[in-house]
């Protein structure tokens, strides 16, 4: 099995298709997420990932209270050479606790400029390659946040800008006040999208294919539920309170088609379900996160599946218009 890459919409950023997810990387008594992975199991899945080939990286400020961003930047660092990665994190919910708990909140400058050298400082590296916006501020005009992430660009702090789950017309405006003022634009949209969840189909994935910006969908496998039986749960999912937020009971018939397919094929569903994503051309690389070695094993080997068009419809025959949800 081999990794393939694919540069990041319009860039020259190369990364691989599968980016490996560290929201599960972090100290169980940190934070929201007790089932988080420890360090040294956390290193494990790491280092499979940098063997594997996977270069393309994702955490955030907040994950384990900051624990996700020092464990995945000491393994990083451990096991392969900053220039042959992309790490990815993010800036919006920065409130922590712990010795170097923040006070600053959302995406105004003061947050912005705090927040980097928070983020920094807990990876080891001078320099993040794609900082995202975690969501929009709905407290801070977009030209603050668009100006202060163009300065920490100029000041080498970062490489590229990102964007994550919001709706198309805030997208839009954004990227039309840093063209018009000479700011760094967003070169990625990290969405929710999935079999169980499309609508990034209708706005979003069409802007982004217009604009040459990249997607990395967060949730490619829809917390679990496209891997598992429909009523079977996980020590996450009993726990999770936001993803239990996301899908519901008109879910199942995609999930059945996930699994009959798979069958079919004789192959995990997770491959199923990520080989669908890897058809849509505006997909650069779903970000995929593993607690066990063979959940990177599936990710991986799913670059080889290779779909028809009519195994494309079966799985998506069942979809119907759902609210938005992931980030309202």
């Amino acid at each position: 099995m081999a990794v393939e890459y694919t540069k990041v919409g319009s860039t020259g950023l190369e990364v691989s298709r599968i980016c490996l997810g560290c929201m599960s990387f972090g100290e169980p008594d940190r934070g929201n997420h007790p089932w988080t992975l420890p360090e040294e199991e956390s290193r494990a899945i790491i280092r499979q990932a940098v063997d594997a080939g996977i270069t393309f990286f994702d955490t955030a400020n907040t994950y384990s209270d900051g624990s996700s961003e020092e464990i995945t930047g000491r393994a990083l660092r451990d096991f392969t050479r900053r220039e042959d990665v992309v790490i990815a994190t993010k800036v919006f919910n920065n409130r922590r606790s712990g010795p170097d708990a923040g006070t600053a909140d959302g995406l105004s400058r003061k947050a912005i400029l705090s927040e980097i050298d928070g983020s920094l400082r807990r990876l080891g590296t001078d320099y993040v390659d794609l900082y995202q916006i975690h969501r929009w501020d709905h407290g801070t005009p977009i030209e603050e946040t668009m100006q202060a992430l163009d300065d920490v660009v100029r000041a080498g702090k970062v490489r590229y800008l990102g964007a994550s789950s919001m709706y198309a017309w805030q997208f839009a405006k954004a990227q039309y006040v840093a063209q018009a003022h000479g700011w760094t634009p967003f070169v990625s949209m990290q969405d929710h999208y999935n079999l169980l969840y499309r609508e990034e189909e209708r706005e979003m994935h069409p802007l982004c294919e217009d604009l040459g910006v990249g997607v990395i969908p967060w949730s490619p496998l829809a917390r679990g539920r496209l891997t598992r039986d429909w009523k079977a749960t996980t020590a996450r999912s009993e726990t999770d309170r936001f993803g239990s937020t996301l899908y519901d009971e008109d879910d199942r018939q995609t999930v059945e088609a996930v699994r009959e397919l798979a069958e079919q094929l004789e192959v995990p569903r997770a491959q199923v379900a990520l080989a669908w994503m890897l058809t849509k051309p505006v997909v650069d690389a779903p970000i995929v996160g593993a607690t066990k070695v063979g959940h990177l094993d599936d990710a991986v080997a799913a670059l080889s599946v290779t779909l028809s068009p009519d195994q494309v419809a079966t799985l998506e025959r069942f979809y119907r218009p759902r609210p938005i949800v992931g980030f309202r």
